[in-house]
């Protein structure tokens, strides 16, 4: 079995990072909280205190917050020289499609090979090993890492490499849209006299459902958690991601572009480790009452 060096053991990188450990890998985990490195040590992963440490590994995934975080890694003169030659980054990142094609280049001049690989599925599905995940890269090095993938969820090959990344950040920008029109929709409803439960049953049985009726609303803000485990800047990241790349293939976003304009006030004023799924309530809260 490969050895798996893991970069990035935040609230989605340690699940993962200990499932590959429970299904027999070796994984050498690198973070730079103390915390994250103790507790992939008790579950039986090797903590190292570099990521040029977990770079010398057969396969290296990568589970950070955004392509800047992923270049200066990959860029690092310690981390480059780690990788071994025929090695296989996997950059499991919400990262920019565009700067991954520049970076697999850049390896790829090293013997090096990288792979697209960003998920969907939260904290709940990092846990479960249910995750999917978009997948993008050259067909044999794919067939290379897939098992290790698999241990994680279900793949999806997208295309070549940066196609992962494109898809992950085009299914984000429609998410978010959806989940603020569905907030709307669902406080303007409550304030005429619905029964949330009942809206949620006629939207899921017909044509206005998505992942915001079948799960955000009723799973996260119905009961009032707002805890999904996935940050709203890093939603917005995402979202953005996701407008520069219509442009830069000469598309317009223009609802793309008002929904981030919406998410980008909502970030303004909520807390910097606010859930996505906080919008709802900024929604309520920004909309006063018929009485006020």
């Amino acid at each position: 079995m490969p050895t798996i060096g893991f970069i990035g053991l935040g609230k989605m990188g340690s699940p993962m990072a200990r499932l590959l450990v429970a299904a027999g890998h070796r994984v050498l985990g690198f973070d730079l909280s103390e915390e994250a490195l103790t507790q992939l040590a008790e579950a039986g992963g090797a903590a190292v205190h570099s990521a040029s440490e977990a770079a010398v590994a057969d396969v290296v995934i990568l589970m950070l917050p955004d392509s800047n975080v992923v270049t200066a890694v990959l860029r690092d003169t310690d981390v480059v020289s780690a990788l071994a030659p025929d090695s296989v980054v996997v950059d499991m990142s919400s990262s920019e499609p565009l700067r991954t094609r520049e970076l697999a280049t850049e390896l790829a001049e090293r013997g090096v090979h990288l792979v697209d690989a960003p998920v969907s599925g939260g904290v709940r599905g990092a846990e479960a090993g249910k995750l999917t995940i978009m997948v993008g890269g050259d067909g044999e090095t794919v067939d290379r890492v897939e098992p290790v993938l698999a241990l994680l969820g279900r793949t999806v090959r997208c295309g070549d490499v940066g196609a992962g990344h494109a898809v992950k950040a085009l299914n984000n920008l429609m998410s978010a849209t959806h989940l603020w029109v569905t907030s709307e929709a669902m406080i303007a409803g409550e304030r005429f006299g619905l029964d949330p439960e009942v809206m949620l049953s006629v939207f899921n049985g017909s044509s206005g459902r998505s992942g915001s009726t079948e799960n955000k609303w009723p799973n996260f803000i119905l009961p009032g958690g707002y805890d999904s485990g996935f940050g709203l800047r890093l939603m917005l990241k995402d979202m953005r991601i996701a407008t520069d790349l219509a442009r830069a293939v000469n598309v317009e976003p223009a609802l793309g572009d008002g929904a981030v304009e919406l998410w980008s006030r909502a970030a303004e004023d909520l807390e910097p480790a606010a859930d996505h799924t906080e919008v709802a309530r900024w929604i309520a809260s920004a909309s006063p009452t018929p009485d006020n």
